[in-house]
């Protein structure tokens, strides 16, 4: 029975004020088809790969995928830590087993002397401080142009800010071999001060902070950082100095340890421009002085310094890297 009100049909319980149960939707097909369809659908929405989620269950389909991984897993290895550990092998097997079997392990016992010789005898020591001084000269340049660069240019952002970022990537595209006479005659005879630099740490350390690549680095994670802390700190007062100094350099650690790592690579690898500036034996790095040294030394005793200039730097980043490339600077600047 139903009661007609106006032009709509009310049914007798909507004219006691109880409210109709809504009309049930179809059953949706549940065929074979249909479901495995659905699930597909389904799995592929949380995640984008060459294989679904079902196909990954079929037993061909895994068995072929954990051959692949466990294949280019075995090749990335043998690629990246075979030449390593080829040379720590080396480093401590005499030469004649290294030249008659290269490829075994210690066929006539294994010599540490080489370690103490080519750190003492060889004077590694020396040349390992230089590498030092030279790769921490490096470093602090290239992290003060670069933070201050991208401060200015992303944060301060003065009115000619096109024009500096526009000079900035001029320079990328300027090879670095065109610039080594110039850069030579400037370190030759300093402007302003009119000195020399050759044969001082200055003349290795200052050159490297005009790097280009690491100011647009830096400006671009400054850019990504939340506009509205910087509001925020100017509205309680911070000035252009304490906003650098408080706000974006804790909340840029990140990007510091992403530099420091690239600055210090790049200076403890270089070798043309410490040549060309340190001609003094006693203050050229490893870099400079191996090259140097290996026709006068026994090839034991020159692996061994190779292994000592490699795996020094290698462990230094492995336990500060936890340090450098700690993310998270952000998470708490914003409060939702």
């Amino acid at each position: 029975m139903t009661l007609q009100v106006g032009n709509s049909p009310v049914s007798d319980l909507a004219a006691t004020g109880v409210a109709a149960e809504p009309a049930a939707a179809p059953p949706a097909p549940t065929g074979r088809r249909t479901w495995h369809r659905r699930a597909r659908v389904e799995a592929d929405e949380g995640e984008r790969s060459i294989t679904s989620h079902i196909e990954r269950r079929r037993p061909l389909v895994c068995w072929t995928r954990r051959i692949v991984d466990t294949a280019l897993f075995v090749g990335l290895v043998v690629a990246a830590l075979g030449p390593l550990l080829w040379l720590a092998k080396a480093a401590v097997t005499p030469t004649q087993d290294t030249l008659q079997h290269p490829m075994e392990l210690w066929p006539n016992g294994v010599d540490w002397e080489n370690l103490r010789t080519a750190w003492s005898t060889v004077h590694l020591d020396l040349y390992f401080k230089n590498t030092v001084i030279i790769a921490a000269g490096s470093w602090a340049t290239q992290i003060v142009v670069a933070v201050t660069a991208g401060y200015v240019l992303s944060v301060l952002r003065p009115r000619y800010v096109r024009v500096l970022e526009a000079a900035v990537l001029t320079t990328l595209f300027v090879p670095a071999v065109v610039l080594l006479v110039p850069l030579y005659l400037t370190i030759l005879d300093v402007p302003v001060i009119h000195r020399s630099f050759i044969n001082s740490w200055w003349g290795v350390c200052l050159p490297a902070g005009a790097s280009a690549f690491n100011v647009v680095l830096v400006k671009r994670f400054f850019d990504n950082l939340p506009r509205e802390v910087f509001e925020a700190a100017r509205v309680d007062g911070a000035g252009v100095f304490r906003l650098f100094w408080s706000i974006v350099l804790p909340m840029s650690r990140p990007i510091l340890g992403v530099v420091s790592v690239f600055a210090v690579l790049a200076a403890w690898k270089d070798f043309l421009w410490p040549l060309i500036v340190l001609p003094d034996p006693a203050k050229q790095p490893l870099s400079v002085r191996l090259p140097t040294l290996q026709p006068i030394i026994q090839l034991d005793v020159f692996l061994a310094a190779l292994l000592i200039s490699t795996l020094l730097p290698l462990i230094l980043f492995l336990v500060f890297q936890r340090l450098f490339l700690r993310s998270g600077g952000v998470s708490g600047a914003i409060k939702g």
